[in-house]
């Protein structure tokens, strides 16, 4: 009976060691299979990222694409009993604002592009005695840019295009379509890269909008636009476009445009940026009684909001 016991005590003291010590092989190897599918998922997320890339970079016909953003700056100064200025008690305000918007539509064998830019700007300059009177007060507009373009092409091939343009500019706030122009014609659209579209149309018609009496002329000629749109870096967009006219009538009717700007992403929808345009017209110096053509320039700087 004593060996009977003490046999029954040594199997079962044998088989609770062997079922702890296969317990805690299936805990270890229950961790081993966690770690496992741990990988394959980050892998599986991998290869998720990877397949949505992809489908950002399909072409899905028809379709459209649109956007805007805008730029908005300002600057207050202001001096009281400043006696090293002639006017010791000046203050002025400035705001300038910029908008820009596009719709692009895409399908197997045509585009439409249109494009939209806006920039007014107002400053007020006040001169005060120093009892806190007004003595002189200015307003002013500057700068003043409205312009729209719109894209029509029918693809040769993927980066090559029949294409007809229209583009419109003039000022918004003085001078409306004084002078004003409007280019018409018809080339080819090259787009090498998804980021820069380039237009060549040797037949144009720029057709210049001012009163009775002015000096400007229509004219036929070529034309050329280059509009450059990437994101450089992860929160900094960059835009470039130009905006060329070559009169086969005569180099005094030809002008160019060229705008610049970048914009530097802070929050979602708000950042910093800048702007900068280019002009040269030689029918604008003519008609200011200038004898030479300067260069033209405006300059934003202030925040952005994306919508």
């Amino acid at each position: 009976m004593y060996r009977t016991f003490l046999a029954f005590v040594l199997l079962f003291g044998l088989g609770f060691t062997l079922n702890a010590q296969t317990e805690e092989e299936l805990k270890e190897l229950k961790s081993q299979k966690e770690a496992q599918m741990g990988e394959l998922q980050s892998q599986v997320n991998a290869l998720k990222g990877e397949i949505a890339g992809i489908d950002k970079q399909l072409l899905v016909f028809p379709r459209w694409e649109t956007g805007a953003f805008g730029l908005i700056g300002m600057n207050l100064n202001g001096f009281n009993d400043w006696l090293a200025r002639d006017k010791s008690n000046l203050s002025s305000t400035s705001i300038s604002f910029s908008a820009n918007a596009f719709a692009n539509h895409f399908s197997e064998k045509t585009f439409w592009r249109n494009s939209g830019n806006l920039n007014i700007g107002f400053a007020k300059l006040k001169e005060k005695d120093r009892d806190g009177n007004v003595v002189e007060e200015i307003e002013q507009k500057s700068p003043d840019v409205i312009n729209f373009t719109s894209l029509f092409g029918y693809k040769l091939s993927p980066k090559l295009a029949l294409s007809v343009l229209g583009e419109y500019r003039s000022t918004f706030l003085e001078n409306f379509n004084n002078p004003g122009y409007l280019d018409i014609g018809t080339g080819a659209t090259w787009t090498p890269v998804n980021d820069l579209v380039v237009v060549i149309h040797p037949l144009n018609y720029n057709i210049v909008f001012a009163e009775a009496g002015s000096m400007y002329e229509s004219s036929l000629g070529a034309k050329i636009v280059a509009d450059y749109t990437k994101q450089i870096a992860s929160g900094v967009n960059w835009k470039s476009n130009l905006s060329l006219f070559m009169s086969y009538k005569n180099g005094d009717y030809s002008n160019w445009t060229w705008v610049n700007g970048v914009a530097f992403q802070v929050l979602k929808k708000l950042g910093v940026g800048f702007e900068l345009g280019l002009r040269g017209n030689k029918q604008e110096a003519l008609a200011k009684e200038l004898t030479d053509n300067p260069l033209q320039t405006y300059y934003i700087l202030g925040l952005t909001y994306s919508l």
